[in-house]
């Protein structure tokens, strides 16, 4: 039986990526006992005010009503217990309860995964190295899985559909958003290429910076190899490198260009806590040697039905988003095998953000949309808000908060209480 719409009304109940549906679902078992137990006001949990609306509020109707509603989309929505659910998540701190996904989902299952991953403004010599390495690989029948940004992202992701291999986008807003702009000329070919694109997020779901730390758990989990080509010290790479590592994924690091820049002091600080070296496909490829511990693990997701429900509490801190499906009508990277709390910075968002960059290398950039470097230019002498900025440039406020969301990834730009933005 799927119990896609159980799941969904749990994530209904608690927000998306909230640790209380898996603090519930690990009393009762599953998502419909613990659906019945909620609703009959049986369960064991303290319940806050807002859940005890929540669930007097939600029905289950509206719960399979938005599935539906996701489909008119063209947009398809697996449960925790979907057979269609990427097995390398079920064992994951805080696994997404529910998934959305556009193109073939059932290229995470059953395959050799491996994650890459990148600055956004990666140097001829990162680009070139991921996609060639990840066209090598995609060419051996690998899945290159990234999150769909510009600069290494995309390289790794064409580099598959180039070849006309599968390759998975793993986004940190809704499916139905044209984000990121510059790459969504990219994104036809990808499905062509029997690609899938993967969100956490409902339709409609905002690309806020804080979604991207928490999409990195995804990201980590279902490449069965983490590659990392090129990041600076305070990349959200790094954070994604170390939560592969702790759910037990090897993980390979470009050899840094310069060892001395900025760009790879990230590269420099994974190899030295233990990466391994990333000097081309063979190292990797023979990771998923046949009888080995990953084929095994593949083989085993390919041929093996729905496990159990994970029996753990342990989780990721999130932040609530309650009913919001509603309102859319560690240091060491050496591979370990005991689940553990990832050690992340507990302050990762804010340390992403505080990332300084030049003015002028940012104005300089040729990632830079018109619209960004405007944005920039506008913001060099004050700090402004986001009507005041719109009207200046003459600009739509919604559009513009999409664009102003890129200029904070790339740590140019940092939003102020009230949607006011400074330029850092």
């Amino acid at each position: 039986m799927d119990d896609t719409k159980y799941w969904v009304w749990l994530t209904m109940v608690f927000g998306v990526g909230s640790r209380r549906i898996w603090d519930t679902v690990n009393i009762y078992g599953d998502a419909e006992d613990t659906c019945t137990a909620l609703v009959s006001g049986g369960s064991g949990l303290s319940l806050t005010q807002a859940e005890k609306r929540n669930i007097e509020s939600v029905s289950l109707e509206q719960a399979q009503s938005y599935i539906e509603r996701c489909a008119g989309k063209g947009i398809g929505v697996v449960g925790y217990s979907s057979r269609e659910y990427p097995p390398q998540l079920r064992n994951i701190f805080n696994p997404p309860a529910v998934l959305h996904y556009k193109g073939n989902i059932s290229c995470l299952t059953g395959t050799r995964t491996i994650t890459a991953v990148g600055t956004r403004t990666p140097s001829g010599y990162g680009a070139d190295a991921a996609y060639k390495i990840c066209r090598q690989l995609a060419a051996e029948g690998f899945v290159i899985v990234s999150g769909f940004a510009v600069g290494t992202d995309i390289a790794a992701h064409m580099a598959a559909a180039d070849c006309r291999r599968p390759t998975a986008c793993i986004l940190g807003c809704g499916l139905d958003l044209n984000y990121p702009k510059p790459n969504m000329r990219f994104r036809e070919k990808i499905l062509e290429s029997d690609g899938v694109f993967v969100s956490e997020y409902p339709p409609g779901t905002e690309p806020h910076f804080s979604n991207f730390p928490k999409r990195n758990r995804i990201l980590a989990a279902l490449g069965r190899i983490t590659l990392v080509f090129e990041a600076s010290s305070k990349s959200g790479s790094l954070i994604t490198a170390n939560m592969a590592a702790d759910c037990g994924r090897d993980v390979f690091v470009l050899p840094p260009a310069d060892i001395f820049g900025n760009a790879y002091t990230g590269n420099i600080a994974l190899l030295r806590d233990g990466a391994q070296p990333l000097y081309g496909t063979s190292e990797v490829i023979d990771c998923f040697s046949i009888g080995g511990t990953i084929d095994a693990e593949v083989r085993a997701d390919r041929y093996s039905g729905m496990g159990g429900i994970r029996r753990s509490s342990a989780s990721y801190e999130d932040e609530d988003s309650s009913i919001d499906m509603v309102k859319e009508t560690g240091k060491s990277v050496r591979r370990r095998h005991k689940a553990e709390k990832p050690d992340v910075p507990q302050n990762e968002e804010i340390q992403l953000q505080e990332e300084k960059i030049e003015v002028p290398a940012i104005l300089d950039d040729p990632s830079l949309t018109e619209v960004q470097r405007k944005i920039c230019q506008a913001l060099a002498t004050e700090k402004l808000h986001i009507e005041v900025l719109a009207a200046q440039l003459e600009a739509d406020p919604a559009e513009l908060m999409t664009e102003m969301t890129e200029l904070e990834i790339l740590g140019a730009v940092r939003q102020l209480p009230g949607k006011s933005f400074e330029l850092l």
